[in-house]
């Protein structure tokens, strides 16, 4: 019963208070709202100013940007505009200009149109007046000749006739005068040209020049072995003409059996077997080829001695297997007379001095000078002069660029680049030219000085000629009646062009052509 009593009272209370408690927290959170309203009104009316200052800005910002581009664009449009009205004005100045030239031609033309037809008028006038007076001056060169032809003695044939040859006659003095002027002058300006046409002329010109030696001589013991030597019917003698390239000629020359042949090596091959075979005293083709095949091949291997040596007796070193073999092989070739290795290690002990003495490596210089003319031992199946020849061998081999431009240009045939080439060319000259170092048969001496002065004595107008310095000077004696100082130096000229095409020489030949006039008198 208590416990109902006490569920009464507590239950009302208990709601009494729930309500207090939810009218003071309606209270309360109706003011707190209010004030979250007022706060949040003013967020936003803060947020709408800020985006409003922002959004004026921003406009701002894009009309500037606008008015820039559009003043751009006005700028660059008034810049066009200019351009094209300044091309404008200048066209209608330039069309300007025309019409008045055109004006200008216009009226050029039709003054040069009356000029013309003035002029007409004027040669038409002129012309009757020429015809007229040519008719006269006929009549006059007609009655002029005749009084001519009676003082004269001559017909106007005659007087033609010699008219022509005396301006025949002054126009070949001028003309040899004028010659001379153009020759002298071409010595003086282009000397270095000249020499280098020289030298391709006399190039293209020259041919093989044979050796007087081209013999050997063998000694037998008797005349029996040269019927040995000779065989059965000659197979001997056949066989080894056939395996050695050389003429054995076997006459009655006591004791001694003659071999014949161009090619040094090839008659050395032939020398060495014979005798081989004269002392072994089998003598049959097959023994007689494998002699000769065995010789060869020995004489191929001195010869690379022989070009080891050279080089040790040059000091030189660093040289190609193939160029020591050529080097070798010079011992072998000739050039009149001189032994082209002998020839070479002079050059280069000549050009190895001069060097020395001109401050230039002599070691580089004596190679050069050695070398210079080892296009000689290339076979002569390939064409073209001896220095290119040698030129492109060294430069195939790798020597120093120095070295095979001496090579080449020695002879002028290619343009030096170092003064080692002149000095190898200056060495070769003086090892050439030194008494004694070249030779020459009388018999060819002889023959080459009559050959000389016979064709000196063929041209026109020539007394004696008479051939000086060992055929290195040809003197021309002219008839002075026949023969003007004009001519004389024509004749020259042409002496010398005739012997460069018909002659074989070596060197040079000058030719001194004199006119002298006497004149005698007698007091009685």
């Amino acid at each position: 019963m208590d416990l109902n009593i006490d569920l009464i009272i507590i239950i009302p209370v208990f709601a009494f208070i729930v309500i207090v408690v939810f009218y003071i927290g309606w209270i309360f959170n109706s003011k707190v709202g209010k004030r979250s309203i007022v706060s949040a009104e003013e967020r936003a009316k803060q947020i709408i100013a800020d985006s409003e200052k922002e959004a004026n800005n921003i406009k701002r910002e894009k009309l500037l940007e606008v008015k820039d581009e559009w003043l751009k664009k006005k700028q660059e449009f008034d810049n066009e505009v200019n351009n094209k009205r300044q091309k404008i004005q200048n066209i209608e100045k330039q069309l300007s200009a025309r019409e008045d030239n055109v004006e200008k031609k216009q009226e050029l033309v039709l003054k040069k149109e009356k000029e013309t037809k003035q002029l007409e008028k004027d040669l038409s006038v002129q012309k009757v007046q020429i015809d007229s007076k040519i008719s006269e001056l006929d009549k006059l060169i007609l009655e002029e000749n005749q009084r001519l032809e009676k003082a004269a003695g001559l017909t106007a044939d005659e007087a033609k006739k010699m008219l022509m040859e005396n301006m025949i006659q002054q126009a070949r003095t001028d003309s040899v005068q004028h010659i001379k002027e153009i020759r002298e002058q071409a010595k003086q300006d282009s000397k270095k040209e000249a020499q280098r046409i020289i030298v391709q002329a006399i190039q293209r010109t020259a041919v093989d020049h044979s050796v007087e030696t081209t013999v050997s001589v063998v000694q037998v013991q008797n005349e029996e072995m040269k019927g040995r030597i000779i065989g059965r019917e000659g197979r001997n003698i056949r066989a080894f003409e056939a395996a050695t390239g050389v003429d054995v000629i076997v006459d009655d020359t006591p004791e001694a059996v003659i071999l014949s042949a161009f090619d040094q090596f090839r008659r050395e091959v032939a020398r060495v077997s014979l005798e081989r075979l004269i002392a072994d005293g089998r003598i049959h083709p097959a023994r007689i080829e494998e002699i000769i095949e065995k010789t060869r091949e020995e004489l191929s291997e001195e010869i690379i001695k022989d070009g080891e040596n050279t080089f040790i007796q040059l000091g030189l070193h660093g040289a190609h297997q193939e160029i020591i073999k050529h080097v070798g092989r010079m011992k072998y070739r000739s050039s009149y007379g001189q032994n082209l290795l002998q020839h070479s290690i002079e050059v280069a002990y000549l050009t190895g001095v001069l060097a020395a003495e001109l401050g230039f490596d002599p070691s580089l210089a004596k190679r050069a000078g050695l070398l210079h003319d080892i296009g000689k031992t290339i076979d002569k199946s390939v064409e073209g002069p001896h220095a290119l020849l040698g030129y492109e061998l060294t430069k195939k081999y790798k020597e120093h660029s120095i070295v095979v431009n001496a090579v080449g240009s020695h002879h002028e045939d290619i343009e030096m680049e170092h003064p080692i080439a002149a000095l190898v060319q200056a060495a070769d000259a003086i090892s050439g030219a030194r008494p004694g170092a070249r030779r020459e048969p009388v018999e060819s001496y002889v023959k080459r000085l009559e050959n000389l002065e016979n064709l000196a004595k063929s041209f026109e107008g020539v007394a004696k000629t008479y051939a000086i310095q060992a055929g290195r000077e040809i003197r021309v004696i002219v008839e002075q009646e026949r023969i003007d100082d004009g001519d004389a130096d024509k004749l020259a000229m042409d002496i010398a062009q005739k012997i460069q095409q018909d002659l074989e020489y070596p060197g040079q030949i000058k030719v001194t052509v004199i006119r002298e006039v006497r004149k005698i008198a007698y007091a009685r």
